[in-house]
């Protein structure tokens, strides 16, 4: 996995096509993932929000029209977009318009953004607007099939200079959760 900075673009860009979501999708059904809070993956999220010092943590499972945090550390209650008439709350759900984990699974690569408003394609992402998310840094979760099941990443509501280190952190902490989820998978143990 190589790490590749994403270009400024002009405008905003569209939420990529994800072609693997369909196979994607009945892939974390076998796996039991995907639909419902993991009591595990909540713990990685906490513990990844604990080694980059950030608010935001999670593992995300991305459907076809929206993604879900089976992991997930804030520092209220959860992040996703539901409206209760005085704006979003915080929960485990969001579009797949929203956020950068879906360029991500498009992409096959790390993402690093120390500043989203440097990326004019990523500065007008609701996120942005919505939960004041101004850095960014993910690595997609990919299986020994070569398949991405989703991301592991963290944010932060101030520009962070992620460097080598934070870029080393977030590789390591998807491929160490993707070789346990596949164990969970084949023998049953615990993450």
């Amino acid at each position: 996995m190589s790490y590749e900075p994403p270009r400024p673009a002009r405008g905003l860009l569209v939420t990529p096509e994800d072609k693997e979501a369909p196979a994607r999708v009945r892939r974390l059904r076998r796996l039991g993932l995907g639909e419902h809070p993991d009591p595990s993956l909540d713990a990685f999220a906490h513990h990844l929000a604990g080694i980059t010092g950030t608010p935001y943590a999670m593992v995300n499972f991305i459907g076809e029209e929206r993604q879900f945090f089976a992991g997930l550390r804030t520092p209220g209650a959860g992040p996703a977009v539901q409206e209760n008439g005085g704006g979003p709350e915080v929960g485990r759900f969001l579009p797949r318009s929203h956020g950068f984990c879906p360029h991500l699974v498009a992409r096959r690569k790390a993402l690093v953004l120390d500043d989203v408003h440097d990326y004019p394609r990523f500065a007008g992402n609701p996120v942005v607007d919505e939960y004041g998310i101004r850095s960014y840094l993910g690595a997609p979760l990919i299986d020994s099939t070569g398949m991405v099941l989703g991301t592991v990443c963290v944010a932060d509501l101030e520009p962070r200079p992620w460097g080598t280190t934070g870029l080393e952190t977030i590789k390591s902490a998807a491929a160490d959760l993707a070789v346990r989820l596949e164990r969970r998978e084949h023998d049953g143990l615990p993450l």
